[in-house]
């Protein structure tokens, strides 16, 4: 059994410790937070022992893994104490702030000799992994177009981090940073990156933007985030490819549907069964990671591919910021 440290106890840091709660393999031991009645009050509900302070934390208990779930801006520091403690992280997206505080995070526990583990959750979510099967095993054809959307309304603590761009990066890396990492497992290197939104109109608790990438093999995916709409979370996708389309989404009455073009008559279509709340993929994120640690393998989402959605994101951001399409090297 895993003895988990876990940084942050927001709303995040609240979904890892329920998740926990359900590993055989892993123990919360410890929760730290700067709010240490809010540390208290999450220790409490686990059995843990609170902090204010990762450094009195670490000399105190015993912990193998640090689990951090802080506000993007305070990755870095939190995956540079772990590493320096000697223990493996795993860190809630984005990675970091920055490509270059992301590449300093990975540099920082080589050194050390720890795993950087980078929770891009979606990957776990039944529904994409099934959409992924089912390109991979050419459910509909060569895929040519994909569409995601997500969005509800603007995120709010109580010091409204997520509406600095500077600390959050928006919707670009907060919100749609899951879809750049989904689009890159199902269709690998991005060629180049353009988009509209946002990210420097100043309105208040309001944040859209609309990202289009091309992919070295040619697919070409517009990923859609909205922090502007009021009611429900909503997510959708959409991929069309030469012999039909996947579909789903987490508002309809069936999670996932696939339409295939006929020869002659009308379009077939057929609905694959799916539970996407049968088991928490958040649940099934972090026992990944923590049998990856124990048998010394490597995980499906390794540091890489935590800095490569960063590149996305940033990228993104500078097309909104330029008008003009960004090609990533």
């Amino acid at each position: 059994m895993r003895k988990v440290a876990l940084i942050g106890a927001g709303g995040m840091g609240r979904v890892h410790a329920g998740a926990y709660a359900q590993l055989p393999e892993a123990e919360l031991v410890a929760v730290c937070d700067m709010q240490v009645e809010v540390a208290r009050k999450l220790a409490d509900a686990h059995g843990a022992k609170a902090y204010d302070n990762f450094q009195q934390m670490i000399s105190e208990i015993d912990v193998d893994v640090v689990d951090i779930c802080v506000p993007t801006f305070g990755h870095l520091e939190y995956i540079k104490a772990a590493a320096d403690a000697g223990k493996p992280v795993i860190c809630e997206k984005p990675l970091a702030r920055t490509v270059g505080q992301a590449q300093e995070a990975l540099r920082i526990c080589e050194e050390a000799g720890v795993t950087l583990f980078v929770a891009h959750v979606l990957r776990w979510f039944p529904e994409y992994r099934k959409i992924r099967n089912l390109i991979a095993d050419g459910a509909v054809g060569d895929v040519v177009d994909v569409r995601t959307s997500r969005g509800g309304g603007h995120p709010q603590t109580q010091d409204s981090w997520y509406a600095d761009y500077k600390r959050s990066g928006g919707v670009v890396l907060d919100l749609i940073i899951h879809d750049f990492d989904w689009l890159r497992w199902c269709f690998g290197k991005v060629h180049r990156v353009y988009a509209a939104g946002l990210a420097e109109a100043k309105i208040p608790l309001t944040d859209y933007a609309l990202v289009t990438i091309k992919f070295d093999s040619g697919v070409i995916a517009h990923v859609e985030g909205s922090w502007a709409k009021p009611g429900a979370f909503k997510t959708s996708v959409e991929v069309a490819g030469t012999k039909g389309l996947l579909s789903g989404s987490n508002f309809g009455s069936v999670p996932l549907m696939i339409e295939r073009k006929a020869v002659d008559g009308p379009t077939a279509c057929m609905t694959v069964p799916q539970s996407p709340l049968s088991q928490s993929p958040y649940m099934l994120e972090l026992r990944h990671f923590i049998h990856c640690i124990e048998c010394g393998e490597t995980p499906e989402v390794t540091a890489e591919d935590g800095i490569e959605a960063v590149k996305i994101a940033e990228a993104a951001l500078r097309s909104i910021s330029s008008g003009q399409p960004v090609v990533l090297a």
